[in-house]
């Protein structure tokens, strides 16, 4: 199967100020991100609020990311949901449209029993689309499931057929080396967390898929270029300023900060839906003093 090399940008789901979603604001989003020459787009995942939209939300939004970014980007449709039936839903529909690939998150409500179970879990949602690429969605910090991730693709290799790999969000890196490793390097394990591109870089990492892409792509381009050039001052150098950014958006409380930097760049991408807390005009000031202190390309 094909793998995905470069940055695939975790997209925001844009919102009006009423918390509806604007479906009219995702051409100008997938616009911006072809100017900044991102490899790919991720629809409706943790950054898009997948989880706090409805079903219906989410197959309109992916509509709509689909047809902007055709022959343009490749479409990846985050498809997990907490009942199964609606993820086959989801995948029905994602099949239904010009699409690269699906990812799911496991069901998280009911702990799951083990890698067995994930495996079947898996394989009922992967098999809605057998000729889409699958790709777990693996964020513990999420879901609090932590499987073992080579467990999980020792059993999904005979039961998931089109399975292409994992979106691996998690900083355990020798199971990351391992799953990168694992089948004679089979399987395409994109990486999750921006602020450790330099470590999954060591590992064998190609492919990732991140938030902070939105409104500090060039950070992350010169990030892989100096490491490719096997100029690691200078990829050091880029990434502290990764972790510079993840560091002011932890201080001032999470997704509300991303889209307001989004904001910041010229794109307004709305406010966040609840449960998610929104921000203050005096974090607001604040937030943008510090943003646009840090400089960054």
């Amino acid at each position: 199967m094909r793998k995905f090399k470069g940055l695939i940008v975790a997209t925001f789901t844009p919102m009006m100020p009423n918390h509806e979603v604007d479906y009219s604001r995702i051409p100008a989003l997938v616009d911006y991100y072809v100017e900044n020459k991102l490899n790919g787009i991720f629809v409706c995942g943790s950054t898009g609020e997948g989880p706090s939209l409805t079903t219906t939300e989410r197959m309109k939004a992916l509509e709509h990311f689909a047809l902007a970014a055709s022959g343009k980007l490749p479409i990846f449709a985050h498809v997990g949901h907490t009942s199964v039936h609606e993820s086959k839903h989801l995948v029905s529909h994602a099949a239904s449209l010009s699409i690269d690939a699906i990812s799911a998150i496991a069901p998280h409500y009911f702990p799951l029993g083990g890698a067995h179970q994930l495996t079947e879990t898996m394989a009922e949602i992967a098999s809605g689309a057998p000729n889409l690429p699958f790709y777990y969605y693996h964020i513990p910090a999420l879901t609090g499931n932590s499987i073992s991730m080579t467990e999980f693709l020792r059993r999904a290799e005979k039961l998931i057929p089109n399975l292409a790999g994992i979106k691996y969000t998690s900083s355990n890196f020798h199971e990351y080396l391992q799953c990168i490793e694992f089948a004679n390097r089979k399987y395409d394990i994109l990486y999750g967390y921006d602020e450790m591109m330099i470590n999954a870089l060591v590992a064998g990492a190609q492919g990732f898929i991140g938030s902070t892409f939105n409104f500090a792509a060039p950070v992350y381009r010169a990030l892989l270029e100096a490491f490719y050039q096997q100029d690691l001052p200078r990829a050091r150098e880029c990434q502290m300023k990764s972790i510079r950014v993840v560091d002011l958006i932890t201080k001032y409380g999470g997704l509300a900060v991303q889209k307001a930097l989004m904001k910041f760049v010229g794109l307004d991408c709305g406010p966040v839906r609840l449960p998610l807390p929104s921000l203050d005009s005096a974090t607001l000031t604040s937030l943008e003093t510090d943003w646009r202190a840090m400089e960054l390309p």
